[in-house]
């Protein structure tokens, strides 16, 4: 699409990528560094014309609707912070064809910027793919768990990874994704195989940030776990997602009393402390694996993004000095 002028109107042609997709969502991505409020009122003002007619924030373009824009001024220091974080950001290739990329995302950068973040890795990855006409995140990762990130490189592949999402784990087999994570928690966890089934509600703190909670009345939720290793004061586990809700493992793991090591929002607070000053100073949480149809020709993908060195680091002194110690592993 045509760059967007700080001086003069701007019009743009909808083409297949931006076929269905909501007037106002489309805007918010061009006018990054507009505030938001100014947005949806140059909509509301009838500036911003769909095929020379004003258009309400909802309407769903199509291709070959000619969309009108005002003159914008895009905030300059919000583009330079981009611009200047994202060298410093290093997101291995898991995958890429023509509909889709996989990325292996760092521990400590958010998928996308807001909320406190200046950058994330939607904006580093178009800054690195300038002639790239299309890229948009099929789901998100916590900004502290690391690991397997799904991007679709066409409108197509994007709502098909949705939809996928949206029908939980149902793997290859299904037409689900079968997403795997690899978890280290505070404690003995002693059944091999357990279902973990309850409800999440959002919620706002007194400070104003978002939260989750076990709470009957929240969203069906279920987590599958799998017990990999265990020591005495840790487990390892695997933990499948049935459903994809906002910190499902997180809550899950720490309402039954087994908080993720490192996790800063709902873990053990004095241990985290304790175990940066041997050398962890991270979340324990890490997308390893993911098994789905091709968001395009259904054939079936494997998707693996190896144990970050720090996490693979920790597992092993935890092993030699807890079997030094107490001399069980399983």
């Amino acid at each position: 699409m045509a760059e967007l002028s700080k001086n003069s109107v701007t019009q743009q042609l909808i083409g297949e990528n931006e076929h269905g997709q909501r007037l106002d969502n489309l805007l918010l991505k061009l006018c990054k560094g507009v505030p938001k409020s100014h947005v949806y009122s140059i909509v509301r003002s009838g500036q911003v014309r769909v095929n020379g007619r004003r258009a309400d924030v909802s309407y769903r373009l199509q291709s070959g609707d000619v969309l009108r824009l005002p003159p914008l001024r895009i905030a300059s220091s919000q583009q330079e912070l981009v611009a200047g974080a994202e060298l410093k950001v290093h997101l291995p290739v898991v995958y890429e064809d023509e509909g889709l990329l996989v990325v292996d995302k760092p521990a400590g950068i958010a998928v996308h910027g807001g909320s406190g973040e200046s950058f994330g890795v939607i904006e580093a990855l178009r800054r690195q793919r300038p002639a790239g006409r299309f890229l948009e995140l099929a789901h998100r990762l916590d900004r502290e768990t690391s690991g397997i990130l799904l991007l679709g490189k066409k409108r197509s592949a994007l709502l098909a990874l949705h939809e996928m999402f949206r029908e939980g784990g149902a793997g290859v087999a299904g037409r689900g994704a079968d997403k795997r994570y690899l978890v280290l928690v505070s404690g003995r966890w002693m059944d091999p195989l357990r279902h973990v089934r309850l409800a999440l509600l959002k919620y706002l703190q007194a400070s104003g940030e978002r939260r989750v909670r076990v709470a009957d009345e929240g969203k069906a939720a279920h987590t599958v776990f799998r017990l990999l290793a265990r020591w005495e004061r840790f487990s390892l586990l695997e933990a499948e997602l049935r459903t994809g809700r906002t910190h499902q493992i997180r809550v899950h793991l720490a309402h039954l009393g087994y908080p993720i090591v490192g996790d800063e929002k709902y873990g053990d607070f004095a241990l985290n402390r304790a175990l940066s000053r041997q050398g962890l100073k991270r979340m324990f949480l890490h997308a390893a694996r993911m098994r789905l149809p091709h968001p395009l020709d259904g054939r079936p993908l494997l998707l693996e993004a190896a144990l970050p060195a720090a996490l693979k680091d920790f597992v092993h002194s935890v092993s030699e000095k807890e079997r030094q110690d107490y001399g069980e592993k399983i």
